[in-house]
This record gives structure tokens, sequence and C-alpha cells, in this order.
């Protein structure tokens, strides 16, 4: 009886020393966190390399794709921390995906031609007009030729005329309330023409730069709410359009765009052939939306748009108070097209 009872406990243990550890509990916690983190990025990272910009939540978080490296990181570490090889590999293939997408999007390069003329170009979201007392030192400080303003309702306007407005005799300007006033100001000459068509107002007009044609449109389309992505992607594609369009000299293209070159609808802009005067100014990355966490985190969805026929020398983007967004000014020269 003994050694029945022997044996019965021999081969127990001999099953049970061949069957594998189970993993802890901690281990399971992290991997599945892990999972759940690399889950998440993979959607939007997926996207970006899809070239769409989908449904809510996906245009929303690819205004900030930089900072999904976090997350990405984050999950690579606990894959690590726990030996979850898949995971592991899974993480590091999407952090160069994300590593890869950092690059800049567009066209780069210099005109080829000599220089015909300098300007200084401002553009600026005042947010329902509010920060438009902060707008107008900076005017006076840096003197740009040219200035862009959204979200200059009535009394922005009003006020931007009656304290600039010596300095600035041309103006064109869609009026309208909160969101959707809208006005250029230039100290070049200004012929008045169409504008692309939105929701909030985005004047056009025909600059005379010492003598040289420069086609001026402001950009402001809807931004891309839970409800209005659609309408939002609509009318970056009128941007595009109206870019595409354009083909009789010099263009620039400035305002709050509400994307960013992580979005595909903004890329089709680029895709024109319009190159991104912060980019080539060697600010390619630098934040100007939401103002409260610039630069340390945001997204750079304010830009002035130019196209082949200019070079970018200098790119600031500067902090005003009342609004929540960074106002973008640039050093621009205007090439003989070759």
């Amino acid at each position: 009886m003994s050694s029945t009872r022997t044996s019965w406990g021999a081969s127990r243990s001999s099953a049970s020393s061949a069957d594998p550890p189970r993993p802890g509990r901690a281990r399971l916690l992290g991997a599945g966190c892990a999972g759940l983190l690399l889950a998440a990025v993979s959607v939007i990272v997926g996207c970006r390399a899809a070239d769409t910009d989908a449904v809510t939540p996906v245009p929303q978080l690819l205004a900030f794709l930089p900072w999904l490296l976090v997350p990405a990181a984050a999950a690579v570490a606990l894959s690590l921390l726990t030996r979850w090889w898949t995971g592991l590999i899974w993480g590091v293939v999407v952090l160069g995906l994300l590593a890869w997408f950092l690059r800049p999007y567009g066209p780069g390069g210099e005109p080829g031609g000599p220089a015909l003329a300098r300007l200084r170009v401002l553009t600026s979201n005042v947010e329902f007009g509010w920060a438009t007392g902060s707008l107008i030192p900076v005017i006076r400080r840096d003197r740009p030729d040219i200035v862009f303003v959204e979200e200059c309702e009535y009394t922005c306007q009003a006020r931007l005329k009656r304290e600039v407005g010596a300095a600035y005799p041309y103006r064109r300007a869609v009026e309208g309330d909160t969101s959707v006033g809208s006005i250029v100001l230039s100290r070049f000459p200004l012929t008045a023409t169409a504008g692309v068509p939105g929701k909030m107002g985005m004047p056009g007009a025909v600059a005379d730069v010492d003598g040289h044609p420069v086609r001026l449109q402001l950009a402001h389309p809807k931004p891309p709410l839970p409800r209005q992505v659609s309408l939002w992607k609509e009318e970056l594609g009128r941007l595009r359009a109206f870019a595409d369009r354009h083909d009789d000299g010099p263009l620039v293209l400035a305002g709050d765009f509400n994307a960013s070159q992580d979005h595909a609808a903004f890329r089709r802009i680029l895709d024109t052939g319009l190159r991104d005067a912060a980019r080539l100014a060697g600010e390619g990355r630098e934040p100007s939306w939401p103002s409260d966490t610039t630069p340390a985190f945001g997204a750079q969805i304010d830009h002035v748009l130019v196209s082949k026929e200019f070079s970018a020398s200098r790119a600031r983007f500067l902090d005003l108070a009342g609004t929540d967004h960074r106002s973008l000014l640039v050093d621009l020269t205007l090439h003989q097209p070759r």
C-alpha cells in the first residue's frame, strides 16, 4: 500500500513538473495594457498609412500624431517588461511608422530665379475677436506687409480699421459675427476677386507687390468637430480645388486650416504644388494650437502656403493673449520664375 501511494505521488509530481508555469496576474495585466495601447495607436497610424482621415475620432487624433510616440513607447516598455515578444515586435513596427510619418510632407527646395520682391506675411486667428487688442501691437511692432485675420467679427474689423488703417489702406473682408468674419489687410494695392466659399469667411484678392501680381487667399475651413467632419473635408476640398485651378502666377494661401500635415485632406492641398512656408524656414512641426499648451504640446494647424515662386527665410510663432491660436509671421521672397 505504501509503495502504491509513493508511486501515485511520484506520478503526480512528475505530471505537475511537466506543466508550463502560468504567467502571473501582473504580467497578464501589463501585456493587456500594452495590447490596448498598441491597438488604439495602430488604428490612427493605419489611417495615416492608408491616406485617409476616416471618421471621428480619427481626424481629431491625427492632429496630434507625433504625440502618439508616447503611448507607443509605453506599450513597447510594457511588452519588454512582461516578455510579450509579439507585442514588442508590434510596438517597434508602430514606432517605426510614426517616425517615418514625422518627416516633413510636401515639396521643398528653393526657386531658381532672381529675387523680385520681399514681403512679410502674418496670419492670426483672434478667436471671435477677443485677441484683437493683442494683435494690434504685434502688427505695429513687426510691420507685416500682408495680414490675414480669422474670426475677426464686426468689432474686430472696425478696430483694425481705426487703429492700423492708415498703415494698411487696402482691405478685403467678409463681415460676420463670432467666427464668420475674416479680413485681409495689405500695404500693397488690392484688386477684388472671388474668395473660396465656406461657412466661415474666406476672402481673396490680388495684391500688386512692387508691380508683380500676387494672388492672396485666406483659409478658414470649419474644424473637424464630431458632427462636422464631412463639412471639414468638403471645405478643405474646396481649398484644394482652388489651389489646383490656380496656375497664373504667385499665390499665398494663409490662415487657420484646422488641419495639420498628418491630415490627408491637408496633404492633398500640398499635392497641388504649394509649399508650407514654416517648413521651408525649418519650423515644420512647431505647434500653433491650442496656445495654452504650446510649444510643449499641440498641433500646427495655422499655415502660410506659397507657390513655387516664393522662398521663406524665417518663420515665427507668436503668443497672443485672448486666443487659443498662436500667430504665424513669415518672411517671404518672391522670385522670377524660371
